[in-house]
């Protein structure tokens, strides 16, 4: 689960504008939170963000496949990798990452 420099600064300045974001680094690899909740990881210079059965769909359309950190193992967790085209664009990099944010509240204030 090594995560480069390169691409860890990468993909810290590709959320820039994401307020209150931090990382730490956790098994090998990089845990992505906003407000201390985690919404994405950093897993051999690849990003996923997290996923539940309502923007699951949303990752599967775009060609995302899950966080396998097992290679021989069937375990998948609940993290899809980035689609390249939205990890190059800031905004809407930010707008999917705030998308779960907002879900995970949603969930909470039930």
């Amino acid at each position: 689960m090594a995560v480069s420099k390169d691409f860890f600064e990468y993909i810290r300045y590709q959320f820039f504008d994401l307020d209150g974001m931090t990382t730490r680094s956790m098994f090998g690899g990089v845990g992505l939170f906003c407000d201390g909740k985690m919404f994405g990881v950093i897993s051999n210079d690849v990003a996923y963000l997290k996923v539940n059965e309502t923007n699951k769909e949303k990752y599967l359309l775009a060609g995302s496949s899950p966080l396998k950190p097992f290679p021989h193992k069937p375990t998948v967790l609940s993290y899809f990798e980035i689609p390249v085209d939205i990890l190059e664009d800031l905004e809407e990099l930010v707008e999917w990452a705030k998308e779960f944010l907002a879900i995970q509240k949603k969930m909470k204030l039930k």
